[in-house]
């Protein structure tokens, strides 16, 4: 299933509209974790950063392929 987003003119893919949306949710969770000293707990924390954003871009995914 390829979905496509006329954005001005031009069609971006789906996927880019998800990854903009798990961008703005990875950077709210990011903060609130920074303050709370969550990624103190860990040897380095941009790889939890990274694993964060991973797993909120793929989790969106699934569930929206799942509709």
């Amino acid at each position: 299933m390829f979905a496509e987003i006329d954005l001005l003119g031009a069609f971006v893919p789906a996927i880019a509209g998800w990854f903009v949306c798990s961008l703005l949710i990875f950077v709210v969770a990011d903060q609130l974790l920074t303050r709370t000293g969550f990624f103190q707990l860990f040897w380095h924390p941009p790889l939890v950063r990274l694993c964060l954003f991973a797993c909120l871009f793929c989790a969106g995914g699934l569930i929206l392929n799942a509709h």
